[in-house]
């Protein structure tokens, strides 16, 4: 089968998939994006890749691939062993919402050479290096089921007439799982200040004593209330729902 043409609104849309996915990409060089180029296993040789799946208003699967020195920054932080999985997905989700509203199914972990090939055997899959000088330091792959044929950044091709309407964002959700948490408040500490932690040390929270406690949902705040006890466990008691836009930052 003949891989189809990418026309250059959707190289275009690739480049800012991988420009949103590389602002929230943990790294500690500063990189830039290069050119959108067919994907192969030969891109980046060293360190793991994450790959998931999305569907929504577009259809498709995404690969970031890091280099070995997060892999390792993130094994041997001195806080203990950090999950890449946790660490990467945020430069998923950023890959993945370039084409509009998606769901995202979690990633998996692989080898470089192994997901860079799986995503080459699919047509049309465009990667585009990451780069520190000449050096490639990461890879964001795409492949999309099918590739919108007028696509552009911003969002997915036109529907034409007759076609089924795009489910909204928010009933695309609907049977999603999401993290509920409560928050009694925040601090900024320093790894030093965070490694000089012992039992009985107190912490200093940015909330005065009996004012509400946050509710967040995948860490987006939506809610304030107050903390109860329910059947010996915690629970919240919702005094205010936030609307959009008048969320703390």
């Amino acid at each position: 089968m003949t891989a189809p043409t990418i026309t250059d609104p959707q190289l275009a849309l690739v480049r800012t998939a991988a420009q949103a996915a590389l602002a929230v990409l943990p790294t500690s060089r500063e990189l830039l994006v290069g050119a959108p180029v067919p994907a192969n296993a030969d891109m980046l040789t060293t360190g793991q890749a994450i790959t998931a799946k999305f569907s929504g208003a577009a259809t498709g699967e995404v690969v970031v691939v890091v280099g070995q020195d997060l892999v390792d920054a993130l094994r041997e932080s001195p806080l203990g062993e950090l999950d890449l999985t946790a660490a990467v997905r945020p430069a998923l989700e950023a890959a993945a919402r370039a084409f509009g509203p998606v769901v995202l199914d979690p990633g998996q972990l692989m080898e470089p050479g192994v997901a860079l090939s799986a995503i080459a055997a699919k047509d049309g899959a465009v990667a585009v290096p990451l780069l520190d000088g000449g050096d490639i330091r990461a890879v964001i792959a795409l492949a999309l089921t099918p590739w919108p044929a007028d696509a552009a950044p911003g969002g997915v091709a036109r529907r034409g007439e007759g076609a089924a309407p795009l489910r909204s964002g928010l009933d695309m959700l609907h049977d999603v799982e999401m993290e509920v948490s409560a928050e009694l408040g925040r601090t900024r500490m320093s790894v030093r200040e965070l490694l000089s932690l012992i039992p009985g040390a107190i912490v200093e929270l940015d909330r005065a004593a009996g004012s509400p406690a946050d509710l967040l949902v995948n860490g987006r705040l939506i809610a304030r209330g107050e903390v109860v006890v329910v059947d010996e466990n915690f629970g919240i008691r919702i005094t205010e729902i936030l609307s959009p836009g008048n969320e703390r930052e």
